[in-house]
């Protein structure tokens, strides 16, 4: 996939976090289209943190409670240069030829 350009996933530290003394158990967080969440009988549980799209933050945003926060994205930007990845992405998709400019 273009957005990681062959880095793993796994490597990505980017998943959202819930605080259980803020959540109020709105729901929001269930339609993640990614399924990142499961709900319990104590509310709601990053299940597959891994599945989180990197850089979505649709949950938090959503979230009526505000009990969910994400990594610093400095953190991921510093990680998408000093891995190359910007550089390995734009290749990639020139490659598929998502970036031709079409008449």
């Amino acid at each position: 996939m273009a957005w990681f350009a062959g880095y793993p996933r796994e490597k990505i530290e980017w998943y959202p976090t819930i605080d259980p003394e803020k959540c109020v158990e709105c729901g929001m967080c269930m339609n993640c289209g990614q399924k990142v969440y499961k709900w319990t009988e104590d509310g709601p549980v990053v299940n597959q943190p891994y599945k989180c799209t990197v850089g979505c933050t649709t949950c938090a945003t959503l979230c009526r409670g505000n009990a969910i926060s994400f990594p610093d994205k400095k953190a991921l930007r510093q990680l998408y240069q000093k891995e190359r990845i910007w550089t390995k992405v734009k290749k990639e998709l020139t490659e598929e030829g998502r970036l031709k400019v079409e008449d």
